[in-house]
């Protein structure tokens, strides 16, 4: 399977060309790749359009590695009409069930809708919706759950794509055709939007506003190719677009898990080799909790995924992954030491070195490695704060009860984290003032933390509170076209210990 001509990917926005377009640094895990001078001439600028084999297999290469993305505006369009299922699971909520088939039919007018209903106390709410909007309605005698329903839903489907949506969504009117773009790939198995609050005045209410900036299932305004270790290591059932072979082959959902049951699939799809794209150029808007007690315990709710998914995919959960420098680096930290601050800055200079030799052969390597580790000691010392204010919170507590030291670690992370998203990815002054915002974080890390070690002692494993070391491993050679690479070296990948 080779991508189509005409299919065009742009270098994310973090990678950063080298030498004259000689190398390409960035992805995730970080990377060098060299780039033969054939595999230059196809690059026009930051961007790719695929012409023939070489370009398809560089454009391939840069998707798999995290280099670059497409640009879905330029893909060919895939005629919804025909192709694609509507599958809605609900129980009750006949309201909000009238609302997301509304925004399905103001588009898709013809397109099959089945709604799942998941054992309502009120079936007969939920039939009359659905017939006002001619989808047809498949009762289930026992509430099996989320992904029960849905995996009842996808067994009646017949296309060849199906939308998953949660009766809580309002699709936008264009989500789905621009969605179906992606699978000109034909590695990409699943296209999901970006999850943004309904508008209306529970969006304008406290916890409102901070769902609006730091909702659990917006996973940002940047796309990205869905895969553990990278920012975006999952993506949320709310609104989903997929091959429907695909979940099938993977027999669908897990209808054993009550939670977690989206992060499950997306595991196994992508170690199935497959590809998800999330793609924020579209959205899907989603009635967030604004009430504090059902919101802070369906925050608890996600929390107690963690041991489950810990107990199916050991290798992929851990509140922290860190390359051995950077935990020597929190640990030197957190002990507070005269000696703290040289020890650290010398673990920095170390991995700074490390990295210089990793980039040897392209042209000034110490500035771009000396940016790697400050982007490492960063990403480091965010984990570490989230370390001590959410999944650690409990024996954060305990210790601040003893140790100065641990009290004064704790204040400065829970201050540091909040300082960090507000600048960043946290709310706009306009919208929700620090120190609501920091209350309303603060909050949601002692929900979500309990849940996690709810389910830890549930299950009586710590597997999902260990942090995880890992160290930097050698990548096979591209698959690239034969001719000599730039002068400086060969065109193998090779990742750089950035965090």
């Amino acid at each position: 399977m080779t991508l189509p001509h005409g299919y065009v990917v742009e270098l994310d926005r973090h990678t950063r060309v080298l030498d004259g377009g000689c190398a390409l640094l960035g992805g995730y895990p970080t990377r060098l790749l060299r780039l033969t001078p054939r595999a230059r001439a196809l690059l026009t600028g930051r961007t790719l359009r695929v012409y023939d084999r070489a370009g398809a297999v560089l454009a391939d290469r840069l998707l798999a590695t995290g280099l670059a993305h497409p640009i879905v505006t330029e893909l060919p369009w895939i005629d919804p009409q025909g192709t694609v299922t509507y599958v809605i699971p609900v129980r009750d909520r006949p309201d909000q069930l009238d609302r997301v088939l509304a925004s399905i039919r103001a588009t898709a007018t013809d397109a099959p809708v089945l709604v799942v209903d998941d054992a309502s106390h009120e079936p007969a709410a939920v039939a009359a919706v659905a017939a006002r909007h001619r989808a047809r309605v498949l009762p289930l005698a026992d509430n099996v759950g989320p992904a029960g329903a849905r995996n009842a839903g996808l067994r009646e489907v017949t296309t060849p794509y199906v939308v998953l949506a949660d009766s809580d969504i309002v699709l936008g009117a264009d989500t789905v055709d621009v969605l179906l773009r992606h699978f000109a790939d034909p590695a990409v198995v699943m296209a999901v939007p970006r999850i943004t609050a309904l508008p209306g005045p529970d969006a304008e209410r406290w916890l409102g506003r901070y769902e609006s900036a730091r909702s659990s299932l917006d996973l940002g305004r940047h796309p990205a190719a869905v895969r553990t270790g990278t920012p975006v290591s999952w993506v949320p059932s709310a609104c989903m677009l997929a091959r429907t072979d695909a979940l099938t082959k993977a027999d669908g959902f897990d209808a054993g898990m009550r939670v977690g049951e989206d992060v499950d699939l997306c595991w196994r799809l992508t170690a199935d080799g497959g590809r998800i794209r999330y793609e924020p150029a579209v959205q899907a808007a989603h009635e967030h909790r604004v009430e504090l007690a059902d919101w802070f315990r369906r925050k608890a709710v996600y929390g107690t995924g963690a041991h489950p998914l810990a107990r199916r995919h050991p290798d992929n959960i851990a509140p922290a992954i860190l390359a051995p420098w950077s935990a020597a680096l929190l640990v030197a930290l957190l002990a507070q030491r005269r000696w703290s601050l040289p020890v650290a800055g010398g673990l920095v200079a170390v991995a700074t070195v490390r990295n210089a030799q990793k980039l040897k052969g392209i042209a000034h390597p110490l500035p771009h490695a000396a940016r790697l580790t400050a982007l490492g000691s960063l990403a480091s010392l965010t984990q570490g704060t989230a370390l001590l204010t959410r999944h650690w919170w409990p024996l954060a507590a305990v210790g601040c009860l003893a140790s100065r030291r641990m009290r004064r670690a704790t204040a400065v992370a829970a201050v540091t984290d909040v300082a960090l998203e507000t600048l960043g990815r946290g709310p706009k002054p306009t919208r929700l003032d620090p120190v609501r915002y920091a209350v309303a974080r603060r909050l949601d890390d002692l929900a979500y933390g309990s849940g996690v070690w709810l389910s830890a002692l549930k299950g009586r494993s710590t597997a999902a509170l260990r942090p995880r070391i890992v160290r930097a491993a050698a990548r096979p050679r591209a698959s690239l076209p034969p001719e000599r690479a730039c002068p400086r070296g060969d065109a193998r990948p090779r990742r750089t210990p950035a965090a």
